[in-house]
C-alpha cells in the first residue's frame, strides 16, 4: 500500500456482538499493509471494538437488524476510522470522566475514556437517528 495515496474501505455490517471479530480482521488488515506494528494494531482493534460495542449497546439495544457503517481511509501518514449508525445518539460533553465513574463504584462507562487514550484524535459528530459518528485518527511514525 502506498502511504502517499489516499486509500478508502469501507464495511457494511449487522450490529450484532458476534460480527466483531469480522470488524476486527477487517481493521488488523488495513493497519497491517499501512506498515503499523502489532501493539499498534491490537491498539487500534481495540479502539474500534469499543466504538462498535458502544453502537451494539447504546445505540441501537442490540437490535440486530440495524447496521454499522465502517469506514477506513489511509493517507499520508495516518489512518482514520468513521464508524457511523443511525440510532440513539449521546452528547459527548455530558459524558463522566473515568475518575468520576470510579469514584461512584459504577461499572462500565470507560469506553470512550479508552478510546481517546489508544487513538490520536477522537471526535463525534452526533444526530440522533439520523447519522451518529465516531471519527477516530492513529498516525504512524
Amino acid at each position: 500500500m502506498n502511504k502517499n495515496e489516499t486509500n478508502k474501505f469501507t464495511l457494511k455490517i449487522p450490529s450484532r456482538t458476534s460480527n466483531l471479530g469480522i470488524i476486527r480482521e477487517f481493521i488488523q488488515g488495513i493497519a497491517r499493509q499501512f506498515g503499523f506494528s502489532d501493539d499498534t494494531i491490537g491498539e487500534i482493534q481495540l479502539a474500534v471494538d469499543e466504538a462498535c460495542s458502544n453502537v451494539i449497546k447504546h445505540a441501537y439495544q442490540y437490535d440486530n437488524n440495524k447496521k454499522i457503517d465502517i469506514m477506513v481511509e489511509t493517507n499520508g501518514s495516518k489512518l482514520t476510522i468513521i464508524i457511523s449508525d443511525r440510532g440513539k445518539g449521546f452528547d459527548p460533553a455530558k459524558l463522566e470522566t473515568p475518575e468520576q465513574r470510579l469514584q461512584k463504584h459504577a461499572r462500565g462507562g470507560l469506553g470512550i475514556a479508552l478510546i481517546k487514550k489508544v487513538m490520536d484524535e477522537v471526535s463525534f459528530d452526533i444526530h440522533p437517528g439520523s447519522r451518529n459518528e465516531v471519527r477516530m485518527v492513529k498516525y504512524i511514525s
